[in-house]
């Protein structure tokens, strides 16, 4: 009888071990875990860099900083020039902060005071803030000469004195109508106006010539000039007149009148203002040595108007000028000192009341 044991197969013999000794073992089990563990950092990092890792500063900065933003510029080349000058520390930062305000589509092209080293943050929305902008301001007053205006407009911009100077007397390319016979005192148009840096002299006075044009159509000045049967040049040196004659604007049209009324009647228009215009000195009371002085400007010696205007006349003025008072007065004084006048067509009455506005201390 065979033994059913028989029929199992037999086993082959067992192969020698081939375990690495364990020192080895562990040292390479951690090489692995090393490589694994740094792998997953740098992806988490590059993971998390594509959406949050933006390189950018912290807080508002420090310094001064002044950049220029152009017209039409993108937030991406915004945010490329303050990187350059290392207001953010990324262009892409900017970015990102500009796509999470809505404001930032109103940004204005212009020179801006920053600070170094700010928050992409920061930085928009200092400029965002008006008052960061650096923009020279001149306000030009009503009955300004224009010798005193370019004098005001280099003091408040950054636009040199001698360059207005050489522009004031290069009149040609600053727009003026053709009326003006080639002289730009009276067409600086009284305003305010905000000039950026790196504006030219000749672009702040054609802007301000351009707004007397402005102003000029508003009110009609050619049409009105002709049904007065005067040139727009005469008006505008009657309103430049009215400018200096009086300071109480109820009293404008009745100056215009005196002018108008002197004209007609060949009579000269004896204003002080006129020849004030060339004094190295303006005075209230001129002298008789004054008012021998040969000068065109001198309206006591030669009939009719100035050579031109004698200052920046404003809208009031003109308007003033169109619109003469209707009365037969050729004569005014001042006779109070909030600036009224007394105007009448009497000599007598005249001297006597600028007799007692002398006495009373008005002028």
């Amino acid at each position: 009888m065979s033994d059913i044991l028989d029929l199992q197969p037999a086993r082959r013999p067992a192969h020698p071990s081939r375990r690495l000794p364990k020192p080895v073992g562990l040292a390479v089990v951690f090489v692995v875990l090393l490589a694994v563990i740094g792998g997953i950092a740098l992806g988490g990092k590059a993971l998390v860099g594509s959406f949050t890792g933006v390189p950018d500063y912290k807080g508002a900065g420090a310094g001064a900083v002044v950049v220029q933003i152009l017209v039409g510029q993108s937030a991406g080349a915004i945010g490329a020039t303050l990187a350059g000058k290392d207001v953010v520390k990324s262009a892409k930062a900017f970015r990102r902060a500009a796509a999470a305000e809505p404001r930032s589509l109103g940004l204005q092209p212009g020179y801006y005071s920053l600070r170094a080293r700010m928050s992409a943050q920061a930085a928009l929305l200092l400029l965002l803030d008006p008052t960061a902008r650096l923009r020279g301001r001149v306000v030009l007053p009503e009955g300004m000469p224009l010798a005193n205006a370019l004098d005001l407009i280099a003091k408040g911009t950054q636009v040199s004195i001698a360059d207005l100077k050489s522009a004031a007397a290069n009149p040609a390319g600053l727009g003026l109508p053709g009326y003006a016979k080639g002289q730009l005192e009276g067409f600086l148009f009284p305003a305010t106006y905000d000039v950026e840096p790196g504006t030219s002299a000749v672009q702040v006075l054609s802007r301000m010539v351009q707004r007397y044009g402005d102003a000029a159509a508003e009110v009609d000045l050619v049409a009105g000039a002709a049904r007065l049967g005067r040139t727009p040049y005469e008006v505008l040196i009657v309103a430049s007149l009215i400018e200096k004659e009086t300071a109480f604007a109820g009293d404008r049209a009745k100056v215009a009148r005196v002018v108008y009324n002197r004209l007609r009647l060949d009579m000269r228009l004896q204003f002080d203002s006129t020849l004030n215009y060339v004094r190295a000195e303006r005075t209230a009371r001129l002298t008789n040595a004054d008012l021998a002085v040969e000068s065109p400007y001198n309206t006591y010696l030669h009939k009719g108007l100035p050579p031109t205007p004698i200052d920046s006349p404003g809208r009031l003025a003109l308007e003033a000028a169109l619109n003469p008072a209707a009365g037969d007065y050729v004569y005014f004084v001042t006779i109070s000192k909030d600036g009224r006048s007394l105007f009448t067509k009497s000599y007598d009455a005249f001297l006597a009341a600028k007799a007692k506005s002398q006495r009373d201390g008005v002028y």
